[in-house]
């Protein structure tokens, strides 16, 4: 399983990691200026870069009237200015759908400037359109948002799910339950440096399937290996991989997704430390068998 999952791991793929790109808008009454940065590297698939970029980012209402791209230092660097059919008020719907000409995975990072107020927004292949707000935005709104863009990453993964079980059934007492969570929270976070430095690029359902081994790794280390005291340290780095999902977000999407996380697993906690221990390699035998079967379905 270890060979297996270092194999997937090692795959050849393109670009890194962390496909990313990043943006400015600067609305100015009924116009409006934006300037689009993406490193040369991201472009390797794309055809006539020029126009296939813009074309896949629309502002609600707005019409581009010129543009001209060109190459600056290994950044390809796009300007376009737009027209709206009326005044801006304090919002506007953006679409972006870069993942359709670069890669997959890749993530988007617009900001966006209205006189003294601005906004930031993300795009992925999950969150295509947004409402950029022009005005400052409360406390409240940006813990809601983050929280709530963190937890739904969270959710949309099936093996983050099944692994959050199988790491409940790894434990054998509350302290190690405690010792457990830390180190896998742990290693999410360290995905974060890690990720922009690993030369590769995964779409989201290879991903997907990396984090499927994990869980049947850890699930067959509780059915052939029940009396392992070494899951402390394997868990960190099966964390990393989890990590991966969030690591081109704002660190704020991750610590609403480790807050859901550790709340889910002392509730799970609580349930399985009343299970019977005879209960236990079963289970984790049934979360083996679902993390194999989940990783077949990505990989098909």
């Amino acid at each position: 399983m270890r060979r297996l999952l270092l194999f997937l791991i090692c795959c050849s793929a393109d670009a890194h990691v962390v496909s990313m790109s990043s943006s400015e808008l600067h609305v100015n009454g009924r116009t409006a200026t934006y300037e689009l940065r993406i490193p040369m590297y991201e472009l390797t698939h794309v055809t006539h870069a020029e126009t296939a970029l813009l074309d896949q980012v629309t502002f609600g209402g707005a019409r581009r009237t010129s543009s001209n791209c060109q190459e600056q230092n290994g950044t390809y660097v796009c300007h376009a200015d737009y027209e709206f059919d009326r005044p801006v008020p304090d919002k506007i719907e953006v679409e972006c759908t870069l993942f359709q000409v670069t890669v997959p995975n890749h993530v988007h990072l617009l900001y966006a400037v209205q006189g003294p107020n601005s906004d930031q927004a993300v795009f992925d292949q999950t969150f295509r359109q947004v409402e950029v707000r022009f005005h400052p935005p409360s406390r409240a709104e940006l813990i809601a948002k983050a929280s709530a863009s963190g937890i739904a990453r969270l959710f949309k993964s099936v093996s983050g799910l099944l692994f959050l079980a199988v790491l409940v059934l790894a434990a054998r007492n509350t302290r190690e339950m405690g010792i457990l969570t830390i180190a896998f929270v742990a290693g999410e976070w360290l995905a974060r440096p890690l990720a922009p430095r690993i030369p590769m690029s995964f779409s989201p359902e290879f991903l997907e399937a990396v984090l499927a081994l994990t869980v049947a790794y850890l699930a067959a280390e509780i059915v052939f290996l029940p009396d392992s005291q070494a899951r402390w340290a394997v868990v960190p780095i099966l964390g990393i991989a989890h990590g991966l999902p969030f690591s081109a977000f704002p660190s704020s999407y991750l610590t609403a997704a480790s807050i859901t996380q550790a709340i889910l697993l002392s509730i799970l906690w609580l349930f399985a430390r009343k299970m019977p221990a005879s209960w236990k390699r079963p289970a984790a035998g049934i979360l083996l068998i679902a993390g194999i079967g989940w990783f077949a379905r990505m990989l098909l």
